[in-house]
Protein backbone atom coordinates (compact mmCIF):
# COMPACT_ATOMS: atom_id res chain seq x y z
CA UNK A 1 0.00 0.00 0.00
CA UNK A 2 1.42 3.32 -0.72
CA UNK A 3 0.46 6.99 0.59
CA UNK A 4 -1.90 7.95 -2.34
CA UNK A 5 -3.70 4.99 -1.83
CA UNK A 6 -5.09 6.60 1.45
CA UNK A 7 -6.36 9.40 -0.26
CA UNK A 8 -8.29 7.52 -2.73
CA UNK A 9 -10.16 6.26 0.07
CA UNK A 10 -13.45 7.85 0.38
CA UNK A 11 -14.03 6.28 4.13
CA UNK A 12 -11.20 8.06 5.09
CA UNK A 13 -11.99 11.75 3.99
CA UNK A 14 -7.85 12.54 3.81
CA UNK A 15 -6.76 15.59 2.50
CA UNK A 16 -3.52 16.06 0.84
CA UNK A 17 -2.03 19.60 2.35
CA UNK A 18 1.28 18.95 1.02
CA UNK A 19 3.53 16.20 -0.81
CA UNK A 20 5.10 15.89 -4.22
CA UNK A 21 4.32 12.84 -6.61
CA UNK A 22 7.51 10.91 -5.21
CA UNK A 23 6.23 11.52 -1.54
CA UNK A 24 2.73 9.87 -2.27
CA UNK A 25 4.14 6.91 -4.17
CA UNK A 26 5.95 5.81 -1.07
CA UNK A 27 4.98 2.56 0.38
CA UNK A 28 3.72 2.03 3.78
CA UNK A 29 5.41 -0.46 6.09
CA UNK A 30 3.38 0.15 8.81
CA UNK A 31 1.48 2.67 11.04
CA UNK A 32 2.28 4.30 14.88
CA UNK A 33 0.26 6.67 16.53
CA UNK A 34 1.84 9.52 18.61
CA UNK A 35 1.35 12.20 20.94
CA UNK A 36 5.03 12.60 21.54
CA UNK A 37 7.43 15.75 20.71
CA UNK A 38 9.99 13.75 19.84
CA UNK A 39 8.99 10.25 18.43
CA UNK A 40 11.61 9.45 16.40
CA UNK A 41 12.70 6.57 18.28
CA UNK A 42 9.56 4.68 18.21
CA UNK A 43 9.50 4.44 14.33
CA UNK A 44 10.68 2.22 11.91
CA UNK A 45 11.29 3.17 8.34
CA UNK A 46 8.48 3.19 5.90
CA UNK A 47 5.57 4.01 8.69
CA UNK A 48 3.24 6.49 8.48
CA UNK A 49 2.80 8.40 11.63
CA UNK A 50 -0.40 9.21 13.21
CA UNK A 51 -0.39 12.55 15.43
CA UNK A 52 -3.03 14.68 16.91
CA UNK A 53 -0.55 17.03 17.75
CA UNK A 54 -1.48 17.16 21.08
CA UNK A 55 2.30 18.44 21.90
CA UNK A 56 1.48 21.48 20.35
CA UNK A 57 0.48 24.92 21.06
CA UNK A 58 0.03 28.39 18.98
CA UNK A 59 2.53 30.61 21.12
CA UNK A 60 5.36 27.12 20.27
CA UNK A 61 8.37 28.59 18.82
CA UNK A 62 8.64 27.70 15.23
CA UNK A 63 11.61 25.21 15.95
CA UNK A 64 10.03 22.96 17.63
CA UNK A 65 7.73 21.94 15.12
CA UNK A 66 10.63 21.47 13.00
CA UNK A 67 12.16 19.03 15.73
CA UNK A 68 9.06 17.22 15.20
CA UNK A 69 9.34 17.20 11.64
CA UNK A 70 13.12 16.25 11.43
CA UNK A 71 12.66 13.33 13.82
CA UNK A 72 10.45 12.22 11.12
CA UNK A 73 12.82 12.19 8.22
CA UNK A 74 15.41 11.02 10.14
CA UNK A 75 13.57 7.80 10.82
CA UNK A 76 12.60 7.46 7.33
CA UNK A 77 8.31 7.99 8.22
CA UNK A 78 6.38 7.80 4.76
CA UNK A 79 4.41 10.39 5.68
CA UNK A 80 3.03 12.43 8.45
CA UNK A 81 -1.01 12.24 9.56
CA UNK A 82 -2.03 15.23 11.03
CA UNK A 83 -5.42 15.13 12.94
CA UNK A 84 -7.70 18.17 13.06
CA UNK A 85 -9.46 17.60 16.10
CA UNK A 86 -7.27 18.92 18.86
CA UNK A 87 -6.93 22.35 17.09
CA UNK A 88 -9.41 22.33 14.43
CA UNK A 89 -7.13 22.58 11.62
CA UNK A 90 -3.45 21.48 10.81
CA UNK A 91 -1.12 24.82 11.66
CA UNK A 92 0.70 26.15 9.04
CA UNK A 93 3.87 26.17 10.59
CA UNK A 94 3.70 21.89 10.12
CA UNK A 95 2.86 22.70 6.34
CA UNK A 96 6.21 25.22 6.20
CA UNK A 97 8.29 22.48 7.92
CA UNK A 98 6.75 19.26 6.38
CA UNK A 99 7.89 20.88 3.06
CA UNK A 100 11.60 22.02 3.86
CA UNK A 101 12.24 18.24 5.31
CA UNK A 102 10.34 16.56 2.59
CA UNK A 103 7.77 14.92 4.44
CA UNK A 104 4.02 14.56 3.26
CA UNK A 105 1.43 15.76 4.92
CA UNK A 106 -2.13 14.28 5.08
CA UNK A 107 -5.11 15.83 7.04
CA UNK A 108 -7.34 13.81 9.30
CA UNK A 109 -10.97 15.01 9.68
CA UNK A 110 -12.80 14.63 13.13
CA UNK A 111 -14.83 12.27 12.15
CA UNK A 112 -12.27 9.61 10.84
CA UNK A 113 -10.86 7.86 13.60
CA UNK A 114 -7.04 6.99 13.78
CA UNK A 115 -8.01 3.52 14.54
CA UNK A 116 -9.57 3.38 11.31
CA UNK A 117 -6.71 4.88 9.57
CA UNK A 118 -4.70 1.75 11.57
CA UNK A 119 -7.31 -0.88 10.41
CA UNK A 120 -6.96 0.11 6.45
CA UNK A 121 -3.55 0.30 6.37
CA UNK A 122 -3.47 -3.53 7.94
CA UNK A 123 -6.52 -4.96 6.02
CA UNK A 124 -5.12 -3.73 2.57
CA UNK A 125 -1.71 -5.29 3.30
CA UNK A 126 -2.98 -8.61 4.34
CA UNK A 127 -6.37 -9.72 3.16
CA UNK A 128 -5.33 -10.08 -0.79
CA UNK A 129 -2.01 -11.37 0.05
CA UNK A 130 -3.31 -14.57 -2.57
CA UNK A 131 -3.54 -11.42 -5.01
CA UNK A 132 -0.01 -9.84 -5.04
CA UNK A 133 2.74 -10.10 -6.93
CA UNK A 134 4.87 -13.29 -5.96
CA UNK A 135 7.73 -10.93 -6.02
CA UNK A 136 6.80 -8.60 -3.42
CA UNK A 137 6.97 -10.83 -0.83
CA UNK A 138 9.36 -13.74 1.08
CA UNK A 139 6.20 -15.82 1.90
CA UNK A 140 5.44 -18.45 -0.98
CA UNK A 141 2.75 -17.64 -2.82
CA UNK A 142 0.79 -21.29 -1.73
CA UNK A 143 1.62 -19.94 2.19
CA UNK A 144 0.13 -16.18 1.63
CA UNK A 145 -3.06 -17.58 0.33
CA UNK A 146 -3.57 -19.77 2.57
CA UNK A 147 -2.82 -17.30 5.34
CA UNK A 148 -5.63 -14.93 3.76
CA UNK A 149 -7.89 -17.49 3.52
CA UNK A 150 -7.54 -18.61 7.43
CA UNK A 151 -7.37 -15.01 8.97
CA UNK A 152 -10.97 -14.10 6.39
CA UNK A 153 -12.38 -17.66 8.29
CA UNK A 154 -11.40 -17.02 11.96
CA UNK A 155 -8.86 -19.28 12.22
CA UNK A 156 -7.63 -19.95 15.72
CA UNK A 157 -4.01 -18.68 16.58
CA UNK A 158 -2.61 -22.20 16.97
CA UNK A 159 -3.99 -23.19 13.53
CA UNK A 160 -2.60 -19.70 11.98
CA UNK A 161 0.94 -20.10 13.64
CA UNK A 162 1.30 -23.83 12.60
CA UNK A 163 0.45 -23.25 8.76
CA UNK A 164 2.48 -19.99 8.72
CA UNK A 165 5.55 -22.09 9.79
CA UNK A 166 5.15 -25.04 8.23
CA UNK A 167 7.11 -24.26 5.03
CA UNK A 168 9.83 -24.16 7.44
CA UNK A 169 9.98 -27.47 8.82
CA UNK A 170 7.48 -26.50 11.34
CA UNK A 171 10.17 -25.62 14.33
CA UNK A 172 9.02 -24.85 17.59
CA UNK A 173 7.48 -21.09 17.71
CA UNK A 174 5.32 -19.58 19.90
CA UNK A 175 3.17 -15.59 19.71
CA UNK A 176 3.24 -14.20 23.19
CA UNK A 177 1.63 -11.40 24.97
CA UNK A 178 3.64 -9.15 27.08
CA UNK A 179 3.32 -10.60 30.37
CA UNK A 180 4.40 -14.08 28.88
CA UNK A 181 1.18 -15.60 28.31
CA UNK A 182 1.23 -18.25 25.33
CA UNK A 183 -1.37 -16.68 22.90
CA UNK A 184 -0.33 -19.25 20.30
CA UNK A 185 2.25 -22.08 20.04
CA UNK A 186 3.08 -24.88 17.21
CA UNK A 187 2.57 -29.13 17.74
CA UNK A 188 6.71 -28.90 18.16
CA UNK A 189 6.99 -26.19 20.77
CA UNK A 190 6.54 -27.48 24.14
CA UNK A 191 4.10 -25.41 26.86
CA UNK A 192 6.08 -22.67 28.00
CA UNK A 193 5.24 -21.15 31.45
CA UNK A 194 4.63 -17.33 31.47
CA UNK A 195 7.41 -16.49 34.13
CA UNK A 196 10.08 -17.91 32.15
CA UNK A 197 8.65 -17.14 28.63
CA UNK A 198 8.34 -12.77 30.24
CA UNK A 199 12.13 -13.52 30.84
CA UNK A 200 12.92 -14.30 27.63
CA UNK A 201 10.97 -11.29 26.19
CA UNK A 202 12.75 -8.88 28.35
CA UNK A 203 15.94 -10.39 27.56
CA UNK A 204 15.33 -10.32 24.21
CA UNK A 205 15.64 -6.68 21.98
CA UNK A 206 12.42 -5.79 19.89
CA UNK A 207 12.91 -7.15 16.12
CA UNK A 208 16.37 -8.13 16.69
CA UNK A 209 17.29 -11.66 15.70
CA UNK A 210 20.17 -13.45 17.67
CA UNK A 211 21.88 -17.10 16.44
CA UNK A 212 20.49 -18.79 19.08
CA UNK A 213 16.76 -17.48 18.71
CA UNK A 214 14.36 -14.54 17.37
CA UNK A 215 11.71 -12.48 18.82
CA UNK A 216 10.09 -9.56 16.77
CA UNK A 217 7.57 -7.61 17.97
CA UNK A 218 3.88 -8.22 16.28
CA UNK A 219 2.25 -5.05 16.17
CA UNK A 220 4.37 -1.69 16.24
CA UNK A 221 0.65 0.08 17.43
CA UNK A 222 0.40 -1.83 20.68
CA UNK A 223 0.46 -0.37 23.71
CA UNK A 224 3.19 -1.91 26.41
CA UNK A 225 0.43 -4.00 27.84
CA UNK A 226 -1.44 -5.07 24.80
CA UNK A 227 1.94 -6.23 22.54
CA UNK A 228 2.57 -9.38 21.06
CA UNK A 229 5.87 -11.26 20.34
CA UNK A 230 6.59 -13.77 17.74
CA UNK A 231 9.15 -15.95 19.40
CA UNK A 232 11.04 -18.80 18.24
CA UNK A 233 13.21 -20.39 20.82
CA UNK A 234 16.16 -21.69 18.08
CA UNK A 235 17.85 -20.80 15.34
CA UNK A 236 15.79 -21.14 11.88
CA UNK A 237 17.19 -20.56 8.58
CA UNK A 238 14.83 -17.93 7.48
CA UNK A 239 14.92 -14.40 5.83
CA UNK A 240 14.26 -11.80 8.25
CA UNK A 241 11.87 -10.67 5.89
CA UNK A 242 9.69 -13.52 6.02
CA UNK A 243 9.49 -13.45 9.73
CA UNK A 244 8.32 -9.74 9.85
CA UNK A 245 5.74 -10.98 7.53
CA UNK A 246 4.18 -13.81 9.32
CA UNK A 247 4.57 -11.44 12.92
CA UNK A 248 2.08 -9.15 10.78
CA UNK A 249 -0.50 -11.71 10.11
CA UNK A 250 -0.76 -11.97 13.44
CA UNK A 251 -0.54 -8.27 13.94
CA UNK A 252 -3.83 -8.19 11.92
CA UNK A 253 -4.88 -11.00 13.43
CA UNK A 254 -4.98 -9.38 16.48
CA UNK A 255 -6.64 -6.04 15.26
CA UNK A 256 -9.48 -7.90 14.57
CA UNK A 257 -9.48 -9.30 18.09
CA UNK A 258 -9.13 -5.55 19.40
CA UNK A 259 -12.34 -4.81 17.32
CA UNK A 260 -14.55 -7.73 19.14
CA UNK A 261 -13.09 -6.66 22.57
CA UNK A 262 -13.76 -2.73 22.00
CA UNK A 263 -17.53 -3.53 21.16
CA UNK A 264 -17.59 -5.44 24.28
CA UNK A 265 -16.48 -2.75 26.46
CA UNK A 266 -19.63 -0.82 25.76
CA UNK A 267 -21.95 -3.30 28.26
CA UNK A 268 -19.15 -3.18 30.86
CA UNK A 269 -18.59 0.48 31.07
CA UNK A 270 -22.73 0.39 31.66
CA UNK A 271 -22.35 -2.51 34.52
CA UNK A 272 -19.43 -0.01 36.33
CA UNK A 273 -21.85 3.14 36.05
CA UNK A 274 -24.24 1.27 37.49
CA UNK A 275 -22.23 -0.34 40.14
CA UNK A 276 -20.81 3.06 40.77
CA UNK A 277 -24.70 3.89 41.55
CA UNK A 278 -25.08 3.08 45.80
CA UNK A 279 -28.66 1.49 45.10
CA UNK A 280 -29.60 1.09 42.01
CA UNK A 281 -32.60 -0.59 40.95
CA UNK A 282 -33.21 -4.17 41.07
CA UNK A 283 -33.26 -5.17 37.82
CA UNK A 284 -30.33 -2.93 36.01
CA UNK A 285 -27.77 -4.90 37.41
CA UNK A 286 -28.51 -8.48 36.48
CA UNK A 287 -29.44 -7.32 33.13
CA UNK A 288 -26.25 -5.40 32.85
CA UNK A 289 -24.26 -8.17 34.14
CA UNK A 290 -26.03 -10.54 31.57
CA UNK A 291 -24.90 -8.00 28.76
CA UNK A 292 -21.34 -8.62 29.92
CA UNK A 293 -21.92 -12.46 29.82
CA UNK A 294 -21.41 -12.77 33.32
CA UNK A 295 -23.52 -14.88 35.43
CA UNK A 296 -26.60 -12.72 37.33
CA UNK A 297 -25.28 -14.49 40.77
CA UNK A 298 -22.45 -13.44 42.45
CA UNK A 299 -19.26 -14.39 43.70
CA UNK A 300 -17.72 -11.69 42.28
CA UNK A 301 -14.78 -9.96 43.03
CA UNK A 302 -13.89 -6.11 41.51
CA UNK A 303 -10.21 -4.89 40.61
CA UNK A 304 -9.36 -0.74 40.46
CA UNK A 305 -6.24 -0.03 38.61
CA UNK A 306 -4.41 3.19 38.83
CA UNK A 307 -1.69 4.04 35.59
CA UNK A 308 -1.45 7.71 36.44
CA UNK A 309 -3.05 10.58 34.95
CA UNK A 310 -1.16 11.11 32.07
CA UNK A 311 -3.31 10.85 28.76
CA UNK A 312 -4.26 6.90 27.78
CA UNK A 313 -3.69 6.00 31.40
CA UNK A 314 -7.29 4.75 32.00
CA UNK A 315 -6.99 2.66 28.95
CA UNK A 316 -3.74 1.59 29.33
CA UNK A 317 -5.25 0.10 32.70
CA UNK A 318 -7.88 -1.37 31.25
CA UNK A 319 -5.47 -3.45 28.74
CA UNK A 320 -3.15 -4.18 31.36
CA UNK A 321 -6.34 -5.93 33.46
CA UNK A 322 -7.57 -7.70 30.17
CA UNK A 323 -4.21 -9.35 29.75
CA UNK A 324 -3.25 -10.08 33.60
CA UNK A 325 -7.27 -12.00 33.30
CA UNK A 326 -6.68 -14.06 30.04
CA UNK A 327 -3.71 -15.67 32.38
CA UNK A 328 -7.23 -17.39 33.90
CA UNK A 329 -8.71 -19.35 30.93
CA UNK A 330 -12.53 -20.26 32.38
CA UNK A 331 -12.89 -16.72 34.22
CA UNK A 332 -15.47 -14.69 32.87
CA UNK A 333 -14.55 -10.68 33.35
CA UNK A 334 -15.62 -7.42 32.07
CA UNK A 335 -13.43 -4.43 32.19
CA UNK A 336 -14.06 -1.03 30.99
CA UNK A 337 -12.65 2.70 31.99
CA UNK A 338 -13.67 4.67 35.03
CA UNK A 339 -15.47 7.97 34.79
CA UNK A 340 -13.75 9.10 37.51
CA UNK A 341 -10.19 8.01 35.97
CA UNK A 342 -8.54 4.54 35.83
CA UNK A 343 -10.05 1.13 35.22
CA UNK A 344 -11.53 -1.75 36.60
CA UNK A 345 -13.16 -5.10 36.14
CA UNK A 346 -15.58 -7.37 37.61
CA UNK A 347 -14.57 -11.01 37.60
CA UNK A 348 -17.34 -13.53 38.22
CA UNK A 349 -15.39 -15.87 40.52
CA UNK A 350 -17.48 -19.52 40.56
CA UNK A 351 -16.51 -19.57 36.79
CA UNK A 352 -14.15 -21.62 36.54
CA UNK A 353 -10.11 -21.41 36.94
CA UNK A 354 -6.92 -22.52 34.76
CA UNK A 355 -6.64 -25.52 33.58
CA UNK A 356 -3.40 -27.83 33.92
CA UNK A 357 -3.44 -27.72 29.69
CA UNK A 358 -4.33 -23.80 29.06
CA UNK A 359 -1.34 -21.24 28.00
CA UNK A 360 -1.62 -19.45 31.98
CA UNK A 361 -0.87 -22.58 33.49
CA UNK A 362 2.92 -23.08 35.52
CA UNK A 363 2.34 -19.04 36.10
CA UNK A 364 2.94 -18.00 39.60
CA UNK A 365 -0.31 -18.59 42.03
CA UNK A 366 -1.73 -21.02 39.42
CA UNK A 367 -3.59 -23.94 41.21
CA UNK A 368 -3.38 -22.53 45.01
CA UNK A 369 -5.71 -21.88 46.56
CA UNK A 370 -8.72 -24.33 45.50
CA UNK A 371 -9.32 -23.71 42.07
CA UNK A 372 -12.74 -22.40 42.44
CA UNK A 373 -12.34 -19.96 45.55
CA UNK A 374 -12.32 -16.62 44.98
CA UNK A 375 -9.10 -16.46 46.64
CA UNK A 376 -7.30 -18.06 43.88
CA UNK A 377 -7.80 -15.54 41.28
CA UNK A 378 -6.19 -13.02 44.38
CA UNK A 379 -2.99 -15.23 44.72
CA UNK A 380 -2.98 -15.62 40.83
CA UNK A 381 -3.02 -12.02 39.86
CA UNK A 382 -0.65 -11.42 42.80
CA UNK A 383 1.85 -13.69 41.74
CA UNK A 384 1.53 -12.14 37.97
CA UNK A 385 1.25 -8.29 38.78
CA UNK A 386 5.10 -7.97 38.53
CA UNK A 387 5.07 -9.18 35.23
CA UNK A 388 3.06 -5.75 34.13
CA UNK A 389 5.93 -3.99 36.00
CA UNK A 390 8.20 -5.43 33.58
CA UNK A 391 6.07 -4.17 30.41
CA UNK A 392 6.87 -0.54 31.13
CA UNK A 393 9.90 0.93 32.48
CA UNK A 394 8.09 4.27 32.78
CA UNK A 395 4.83 3.52 34.51
CA UNK A 396 4.06 1.75 37.79
CA UNK A 397 0.90 0.16 37.86
CA UNK A 398 -1.43 0.12 40.83
CA UNK A 399 -4.17 -2.22 41.89
CA UNK A 400 -6.69 -2.22 44.59
CA UNK A 401 -8.72 -5.75 44.85
CA UNK A 402 -12.26 -5.96 47.11
CA UNK A 403 -13.34 -9.08 48.88
CA UNK A 404 -15.96 -11.16 47.05
CA UNK A 405 -19.71 -9.67 46.50
CA UNK A 406 -21.99 -12.34 47.56
CA UNK A 407 -24.52 -10.56 44.40
CA UNK A 408 -25.40 -8.08 42.01
CA UNK A 409 -26.67 -5.77 44.93
CA UNK A 410 -23.15 -5.68 46.65
CA UNK A 411 -21.15 -4.62 43.83
CA UNK A 412 -21.55 -1.03 44.64
CA UNK A 413 -19.46 -2.11 48.04
CA UNK A 414 -16.94 -4.07 46.29
CA UNK A 415 -16.24 -1.22 43.75
CA UNK A 416 -15.61 1.36 46.73
CA UNK A 417 -13.51 -1.50 48.60
CA UNK A 418 -11.42 -1.62 45.48
CA UNK A 419 -10.76 1.62 44.98
CA UNK A 420 -9.82 2.38 48.52
CA UNK A 421 -7.55 -0.79 48.47
CA UNK A 422 -6.03 0.92 45.09
CA UNK A 423 -5.30 4.29 47.05
CA UNK A 424 -3.07 2.16 49.96
CA UNK A 425 -1.13 0.75 47.00
CA UNK A 426 -0.92 3.84 45.15
CA UNK A 427 0.73 5.05 48.87
CA UNK A 428 2.37 2.38 49.71
CA UNK A 429 3.75 1.63 46.47
CA UNK A 430 4.74 5.65 45.87
CA UNK A 431 6.45 5.55 49.07
CA UNK A 432 8.81 2.25 47.62
CA UNK A 433 9.10 2.92 44.53
CA UNK A 434 7.82 -0.58 43.18
CA UNK A 435 4.20 -1.39 41.77
CA UNK A 436 1.92 -2.70 44.16
CA UNK A 437 -1.07 -4.77 44.19
CA UNK A 438 -2.95 -4.46 47.41
CA UNK A 439 -6.03 -6.65 48.75
CA UNK A 440 -8.68 -5.08 51.31
CA UNK A 441 -7.88 -8.36 53.18
CA UNK A 442 -4.38 -7.19 53.59
CA UNK A 443 -5.23 -4.09 55.28
CA UNK A 444 -4.86 -5.25 58.78
CA UNK A 445 -2.55 -2.95 60.45
CA UNK A 446 -3.97 0.45 61.37
CA UNK A 447 -0.73 2.48 59.09
CA UNK A 448 -2.24 -0.24 56.32
CA UNK A 449 -6.15 0.93 56.60
CA UNK A 450 -4.91 4.70 56.94
CA UNK A 451 -3.12 4.46 53.62
CA UNK A 452 -6.12 4.22 51.92
CA UNK A 453 -7.75 7.47 53.01
CA UNK A 454 -7.42 10.16 50.27
CA UNK A 455 -4.33 12.64 51.42
CA UNK A 456 -6.20 15.38 51.86
CA UNK A 457 -8.50 13.88 54.58
CA UNK A 458 -5.53 12.41 56.26
CA UNK A 459 -3.70 15.71 56.33
CA UNK A 460 -7.30 17.11 57.54
CA UNK A 461 -7.34 14.42 60.44
CA UNK A 462 -3.98 14.97 61.17
CA UNK A 463 -3.53 18.96 61.57
CA UNK A 464 -7.05 18.51 63.77
CA UNK A 465 -5.91 15.88 66.19
CA UNK A 466 -2.51 17.23 67.10
CA UNK A 467 -3.44 20.90 67.20
CA UNK A 468 -0.57 23.20 67.20
CA UNK A 469 1.92 20.11 67.15
CA UNK A 470 1.12 20.04 63.66
CA UNK A 471 3.33 23.07 62.74
CA UNK A 472 6.61 21.08 62.89
CA UNK A 473 8.34 23.67 61.36
CA UNK A 474 8.84 24.96 65.17
CA UNK A 475 11.82 23.09 66.66
CA UNK A 476 10.21 22.70 70.01
CA UNK A 477 7.03 21.02 68.33
CA UNK A 478 9.81 18.64 66.86
CA UNK A 479 10.87 17.79 69.82
CA UNK A 480 7.13 16.73 71.51
CA UNK A 481 6.58 14.47 68.51
CA UNK A 482 9.60 12.73 68.50
CA UNK A 483 8.80 12.52 72.25
CA UNK A 484 5.11 11.41 71.01
CA UNK A 485 5.97 8.99 68.58
CA UNK A 486 8.72 7.11 71.25
CA UNK A 487 6.35 7.10 73.79
CA UNK A 488 3.42 5.49 71.83
CA UNK A 489 6.13 2.97 69.93
CA UNK A 490 7.06 1.73 73.62
CA UNK A 491 3.22 1.26 75.03
CA UNK A 492 3.37 4.04 77.09
CA UNK A 493 6.53 2.97 79.39
CA UNK A 494 8.18 6.58 80.49
CA UNK A 495 11.29 4.28 81.68
CA UNK A 496 11.78 2.75 78.08
CA UNK A 497 10.90 6.01 76.33
CA UNK A 498 13.71 7.80 78.78
CA UNK A 499 16.24 5.34 77.78
CA UNK A 500 15.22 5.15 74.58
CA UNK A 501 15.97 9.00 74.46
CA UNK A 502 18.49 9.39 76.38
CA UNK A 503 16.53 11.46 78.64
CA UNK A 504 15.55 11.67 82.52
CA UNK A 505 12.20 10.07 83.25
CA UNK A 506 11.07 13.56 84.58
CA UNK A 507 11.55 15.30 81.33
CA UNK A 508 9.34 12.31 79.64
CA UNK A 509 6.81 13.30 82.16
CA UNK A 510 7.14 16.97 81.09
CA UNK A 511 7.40 16.76 77.99
CA UNK A 512 3.88 14.23 77.18
CA UNK A 513 2.46 16.48 79.83
CA UNK A 514 2.72 19.16 77.20
CA UNK A 515 1.88 16.97 74.23
CA UNK A 516 -1.63 16.90 76.32
CA UNK A 517 -1.98 20.15 77.17
CA UNK A 518 -1.20 20.90 73.52
CA UNK A 519 -3.80 18.62 71.79
CA UNK A 520 -6.29 18.06 74.52
CA UNK A 521 -5.67 14.52 75.15
CA UNK A 522 -5.42 12.03 78.52
CA UNK A 523 -2.66 10.04 77.19
CA UNK A 524 -3.72 7.67 80.05
CA UNK A 525 -6.25 7.09 77.81
CA UNK A 526 -6.54 4.28 75.01
CA UNK A 527 -8.63 6.16 72.82
CA UNK A 528 -6.82 8.99 73.03
CA UNK A 529 -3.47 7.49 72.26
CA UNK A 530 -5.29 5.66 69.40
CA UNK A 531 -6.01 9.17 67.75
CA UNK A 532 -2.34 10.45 68.20
CA UNK A 533 -1.03 7.35 67.03
CA UNK A 534 -3.23 7.74 63.68
CA UNK A 535 -2.40 11.42 63.31
CA UNK A 536 1.09 10.71 63.49
CA UNK A 537 0.74 8.02 60.69
CA UNK A 538 -1.07 10.94 58.73
CA UNK A 539 1.73 13.13 58.44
Amino acid sequence: MHVEDLLRLESLDLTLLWGSPPLLAREISGVTATGLEDPGRFLQRGEIVLSGLVWWSAADEEAKTDRFVAALRDAGAAALLAGEETHGTVPEVLVDACRRHGIALLSVPVHTSFRAITDTVYLRQWGDLSRRPADHYALPENVRGELSRLLADGADPDTLLTRAVAHLGAPPCYVLSATGRTVARTPAAPPLPARQAARHLKAAAPFAAAPASTTLRVDPDASPYGQWYLHLPGPVDAPPRMLHEIAEVFAQYRQGLLRRRAAARVPATELLELAAVPRPGSAPLPAALRACGLPDHGPYTVIAVSMGAEEGAAEAGAEALDELLRHLPGRRFATARLATGGAAVVIATDSGAPNAGAPGAGVPGAGAPAAGAPGAVVATLKGLWPTLDACDDATLPYGGISTPAAGPQELNGALEQARYALTAAVRAGSAGGTAQLTAVEDLTTLDALLAGIPADVRTAFGVHALGPLADDTNPSHRMLLETLDTFLAHNGSWARTAEALHLHVNTVHYRIGRVELLTGRDLARLDHKLDLKAALLCR
